[in-house]
């Protein structure tokens, strides 16, 4: 039987096994999928698995077990492989029946093309990415539970950076010869000219270009700029279209990195690949589809766990199974928001309403969709921030430490203008190029529009305010698909931060009144940031998380009395409250339930949702025309 470590060492020996006992046992893949589930349910079994998001490339062992924490950015075509192939051993002149799934490269004597044993099989392959904008705090909670004991390789000279992804740029300004090696496979694939440099190509674009297609460098299409990180080609062998673009997974699969598929990525060396179409590509497509496994190794799925959330400090399903955990968190969560209130209220100098709403904002979430209406969505515009000063920095830093996933995003015209937002299909190479507005579900969205100065905006820069709108409006991106559009939905937080009423629609408007005038403004900021200790954090990262996933429903008697309170406010003045002003109403007061670990409507939370949605109106100030969109 094998080992503890067998199964993660070596996950090619359990497939092997399996496949050989095939004649008596037809339905050996699914074992093979039951096995490795099994094994990871086993205790903490997944914690032993290491990450490609922590882990270094040249520290894993090719052909072992790792996991992937990503995003789905890409869906290529299906691709055919040798799922079952005949090699003939020269040395013992006799012929072997290999098992072909879960490897990019046959192994041992030459492949029979001709033999009647082969069997053509299909996969589907995914490119992945880490999550976009995924906070520090999270990387590092992640990184911190692993168990895995990895060691760099000494027999292996992988054709690669031997450093890790989230080291400090200091590697980058080393002489490209002493950062690639010049053994074995390595050499070999850069002399055909195969790898750009790689400062260029383990970075996200800045995305402040369009080129006509986007081939003529290796880029590894992250959404947001500046990213670091591993991109991935994942191989998926079975329910694929259980999958979404943008879908957040933990991937389960077995590594391949052989330097030969560097070198065939070049030299087209089609005839030892285990997919017999790779020669229908064009180059374009090669070059994408095919990139140097240094840069984009190749993970063969066995098991994938879709990501509700990304909060390395709760269970990944919240509400399910989970009855003990809940109760145990639920019955703090008033006292949390007590002491978070405190916190934000510091942090917006002072403004404890504006505090107040920033909280009903951080837990609101898409819950359902009713035609294209989604419920549930909450973006708030906070208005009345100080121009040219830190404040909004700060701001956006505060809430970096508090949410799994996160974008700032500066509105200066330079940006409208010149930023790619909308991800756009290349024909040429056959795939999607992201755009800043390719997120993950649950992300927030911090729109800076202080940084907005006058001039004009461009097509590019309608076309970027358009999509922001739509975002907000309908969470939906329409993505460019050159002769149409696709529509695909979101679920992501927008929080607008500006001087006047911002010039994107909002679900609500909040005018921030400052009661704290400190003499150095970043100084105050900082020093309110620092006195929150890791532990207190976390209590709001577990409690933010929870709110926003706890389930809600309205008694039919609670439901009588809001829609007679409704005609009564309407009885004196008709326009005092429209239908929009009541679905406000309804969602604060749904937000505000939550935020105190209710999930039902009270009498006493409608109360109180009345009583602060006529401060905020009270507080609003009348808009005079600041950026020319009032009317």
């Amino acid at each position: 039987m094998p080992t503890v470590h067998d199964w993660i060492n070596n996950p090619l020996g359990i497939v092997d096994g399996l496949f050989a006992q095939s004649n008596s046992c037809p339905d050996w893949e699914k074992k093979v999928v039951e096995y490795f589930k099994e094994k990871l349910k086993l205790n903490d079994a997944h914690t032993w698995v290491p990450s490609l998001n922590d882990v270094p490339l040249h520290y894993l062992k090719p052909n072992s077990l790792v996991k992937f924490r990503c995003m789905v950015q890409d869906m290529f075509d299906p691709e055919f492989f040798m799922g079952v192939y005949e090699m003939n051993d020269p040395t013992s002149n006799s012929k072997q029946v290999k098992c072909g799934k879960y490897k990019d490269i046959t192994e041992g004597g030459q492949v029979d093309f001709n033999s009647r044993s082969t069997v053509t099989s299909e996969r589907q392959t995914f490119y992945c990415v880490p999550i976009p904008g995924e906070s520090q705090w999270v990387k590092e909670s992640f990184a911190g539970t692993s168990q895995a004991r990895v060691v760099p390789s000494t027999s292996y000279v992988p054709n690669r950076h031997k450093r890790s992804y989230e080291e400090d740029d200091e590697m980058d300004t080393q002489p490209q010869q002493m950062k690639d090696g010049s053994q074995g496979a390595q050499s070999s694939a850069e002399s055909h000219g195969n790898i750009e440099p790689k400062r260029q190509e383990t970075e996200a674009p800045s995305h402040d270009s369009f080129p006509s297609h986007c081939t003529s460098s290796l880029d590894l299409n992250f959404p947001l700029p500046g990213e670091k990180g591993p991109a991935c080609l994942v191989k998926v062998y079975e329910d694929w279209d259980s999958f979404k673009l943008n879908d957040m997974l933990e991937v389960f699969g077995i590594l391949s990195v052989d330097p030969a598929l560097s070198v065939i990525a070049d030299e087209r060396e089609a005839s030892s690949l285990l997919d017999p179409t790779e020669g229908m590509e064009t180059v374009e497509e090669q070059r994408v589809h095919s990139p140097p496994a240094s840069l984009v190794p190749r993970l063969h799925m066995l098991y994938a766990q879709p990501l509700v959330h990304n909060n390395p400090l709760l269970p990944s399903s919240v509400l399910e199974n989970n009855g003990d955990y809940l109760s145990s968190v639920l019955g703090e969560l008033a006292s949390i928001r007590a002491e978070l209130l405190t916190y934000l209220t510091h942090v917006l100098l002072g403004d404890s309403l504006a505090a107040e709403y920033l909280i009903l904002h951080l837990i609101s979430n898409v819950y359902s969709r009713r035609d294209v209406l989604p419920l549930g969505k909450f973006t708030l515009n906070l208005s009345g921030c100080p121009h040219s000063s830190p404040f909004t920095e700060h701001l956006y830093k505060v809430i970096q430490q508090l949410v799994p996933s996160s974008y700032r995003l500066c509105m200066s015209l330079h940006n409208m203008n010149n930023q790619r937002m909308v991800p756009r299909k290349d024909y040429t190479a056959n795939r999607l190029v992201s755009g800043t507005l390719q997120l993950a579900n649950n992300t927030s969205l911090f729109l800076d529009e202080t940084q907005l100065e006058q001039g004009q905006l461009d097509a590019t820069g309608v076309r970027n305010i358009t999509a922001l709108g739509n975002l907000i409006s309908w969470q939906k991106v329409d993505y460019d698909f050159n002769y149409h559009q696709m529509e695909f939905s979101c679920n992501i937080n927008v929080l607008i931060t500006s001087e006047g009423r911002s010039l994107l629609p909002s679900d609500c408007q909040v005018h921030l009144w400052p009661t704290l005038n400190p003499p150095n403004l970043e100084e105050y900021l900082s020093a309110v940031q620092v006195a929150q200790v890791p532990s207190q954090l976390n209590k709001y990262r577990i409690y933010l998380s929870v709110a926003r996933a706890l389930n809600y429903t309205i008694s039919d008697e609670i439901t009588k009395a809001v829609e007679e309170d409704f005609v009564e406010m309407r009885k004196d003045d008709p326009q005092s409250m429209s239908a929009e002003d009541l679905h406000r109403l309804l969602d604060v007061a749904r937000l505000l339930s939550l935020s105190h670990g209710q999930n039902t409507l009270s009498r006493d939370g409608w109360m109180k949702a009345k009583q602060l949605e006529a401060l905020r109106i009270s507080q609003t100030p009348q808009q005079k025309c600041v950026n020319g969109n009032e009317p």
